[in-house]
């Protein structure tokens, strides 16, 4: 039975690490599509939202076998519940992506203007975006509290991005009146990034979650002394 659960556990985590990957490419083409405006790779981006669904899916039903057939315990659980969670804000992030990719289909504009682009640091909060992603799944792969760690030092920047960004957007709709739909929806680009750092946020969580427990165990605890989360 150990040996089951085990070889469970690692596909259940190549699932997690291809679902990051999938999302993970989804944020980067949005992210790309809307500092071009490019509505060819939007559409991309929500074509593949399909697979992103679907893949979730996959990922809960394959996690509800485990607990049902195995009936994991203690550290297995807890890598189990962590997968799970992990799983459902990557589908909000990849829900994001979507949202991203449709102001660039609704956008009328052929392109955002370079200026107003520096000055709300759009193109900086994309990359952070990216970076705490592939920072969290660095964290899991190397089981590493630090670099979990490291995502939440991160989050910080998308906040302070976010928060000046309606004023530059308000200002610029003030000097370009016919802009203002699309400065309108700019707004909620920069919230949906914003909130993608949360979830990111939320995942180091679950992988300190795990990882605490491991490190119990090692040290020689037994479940019951695992503060619960």
């Amino acid at each position: 039975m150990v040996k089951f659960i085990e070889s469970e556990l690692v596909l259940l985590k190549k699932e997690i690490d291809e679902m990051w990957t999938l999302v993970y490419n989804q944020l980067d083409r949005a992210g790309e599509a809307v500092l071009t405006l490019d509505k060819e790779l939007a559409q991309q981006v929500m074509v593949r939202e399909r697979r992103v669904n679907a893949f979730e899916l996959k990922i809960d039903s394959d996690v509800e076998d485990i607990i049902a057939l195995y009936n994991p315990v203690a550290i297995d659980l807890r890598f189990v519940l962590a997968m799970l969670k992990i799983n459902t804000n990557l589908e909000r992030l990849g829900d994001f992506a979507e949202g991203i990719a449709r102001f660039v289909i609704r956008s009328k504009e052929p392109v955002l203007a370079a200026e107003l682009l520096n000055r709300l640091r759009l193109a900086e909060m994309q990359a952070e975006v990216l970076s705490m992603l592939e920072l969290a799944k660095r964290a899991l792969n190397e089981e590493s509290i630090e670099l979990a760690a490291g995502v939440f030092a991160k989050d910080n920047l998308l906040d302070e991005i976010n928060a000046g960004a309606t004023g530059i957007i308000a200002d610029y709709i003030t000097e370009h009146p016919e802009a203002v739909h699309t400065g309108v929806d700019l707004v909620s680009v920069f919230r949906k990034l914003e909130r993608a750092g949360d979830h990111i946020t939320n995942i180091a969580e679950e992988i300190v979650f795990f990882i605490d427990a491991k490190v119990l165990k090692h040290r020689g605890k037994t479940d019951e002394n695992y503060p619960e989360k």
